[in-house]
């Protein structure tokens, strides 16, 4: 089906206007007066009038696409951040074009080279759990390609980085649970090499040293893929039930953990909280409707997406202006349920 569309010219002569003008009224340009821009814009709408983004890219030779790569798209909190980059790249008549690395570094990769190949003008990017180093990122970066970090971020790179307060978070969960009476705090967590994981293990062990407790080693666990394999937080809680001293509380750092954690709990009959806490960072839909209600910090997903993908177009629209990277932490909020004995 064909859809008949005008043009710039189309308005410009239906209306007695030159090009120029009705470019300036379109783009609510402060040279025209409001009773031209108000003609205008009420032309174009009645004609349905769209900008021709095609040409506009070939212009300024610029895409009007921008890349993103998740570490995975079916979590709950990654759903949100996509929710916040689309409402701000839709607003300044962006494509979002959408990839998951599925925490492997070579999919990562691959995920960047096509979304180069389709000449994007800038990237957005939480790295995989394999993402060591930024060697991958920093031949584009050093191209002219605009990255911005979010969530899962590496240093190295001169770039712009939005994420939570991942050791604040971590800090005010154990600090709950310790409040709540727990004393054998379990961590399962991502790897090491993560700054996310590292922050959020400086929070935990914070609150313990703050109540005078010892951090025993054989309660922490790193989920090599992050929680993306079921069988790696399967094998986490086995271990940590084998110890001769149990834990008393889970402390899990995301979405998939989390879940896992819980449906895992519950098929080895533990009783949550009287056995054993739990709690995480978490933001799918609903916590207080598992039973019993989750403990979780939630992190504003949605607010992330948004502030990445508008320094990464104020990047590409300023790109050959100097600039300061920036990071950007977001609050997050301790949500306290039932899961740690909480009313």
């Amino acid at each position: 089906m064909n859809i008949q569309t005008i043009t710039i010219k189309d308005i410009a002569k239906a209306l007695n206007l030159s090009y120029s003008t009705v470019s300036r009224a379109l783009k609510g340009s402060y040279q025209i007066s409001e009773p031209v821009k108000e003609k205008v814009l009420a032309y174009a709408k009645e004609h349905n009038y769209r900008p021709n983004l095609l040409a506009q890219s070939l212009k300024n030779k610029n895409s009007r696409c921008i890349g993103v790569v998740l570490c995975t798209i079916p979590n709950s909190f990654l759903g949100e951040v996509i929710n916040g980059i689309e409402s701000i790249a839709s607003s300044k008549g962006y494509l979002v074009i959408i990839t998951q690395s599925n925490e492997s570094l070579e999919k990562e990769k691959m995920a960047l080279d096509h979304l180069t190949m389709r000449s994007i003008d800038g990237l957005l990017i939480s790295v995989s759990t394999e993402t060591i180093n930024t060697d991958h990122l920093k031949t584009y970066h050093d191209r002219g390609l605009p990255i911005v970090f979010f969530d899962r971020v590496c240093e190295g790179l001169p770039t712009h980085m939005v994420q939570s307060d991942n050791e604040g978070g971590a800090y005010e969960l154990t600090r709950h649970l310790i409040q709540q009476g727990y004393r054998r705090i379990a961590h399962i967590t991502s790897p090491t090499h993560l700054p996310m994981t590292r922050e959020r293990l400086t929070g935990y062990h914070r609150a313990l040293k703050e109540a005078g407790l010892d951090a025993d080693p054989d309660l922490l666990k790193n989920c090599a893929h992050g929680g993306a394999i079921v069988e790696e937080i399967e094998t986490a809680i086995n271990e940590l039930f084998s110890l001769s001293k149990v834990p008393d509380a889970v402390l899990a750092a995301s979405d998939r953990m989390t879940q896992a954690s819980f449906q895992h709990l519950r098929a080895l009959g533990k009783s949550i909280p009287n056995q054993v806490a739990l709690a995480g960072f978490s933001n799918f839909s609903a916590p207080d409707l598992f039973s019993p209600a989750l403990t979780t910090v939630v992190q504003d997903a949605f607010e992330m997406g948004k502030r990445a993908a508008g320094l990464l177009i104020e990047r590409i629209e300023q790109k050959h202006k100097p600039f300061t990277p920036e990071r950007i932490i977001l609050p997050v909020q301790l949500k306290a349920r039932a899961s740690t004995g909480s009313v």
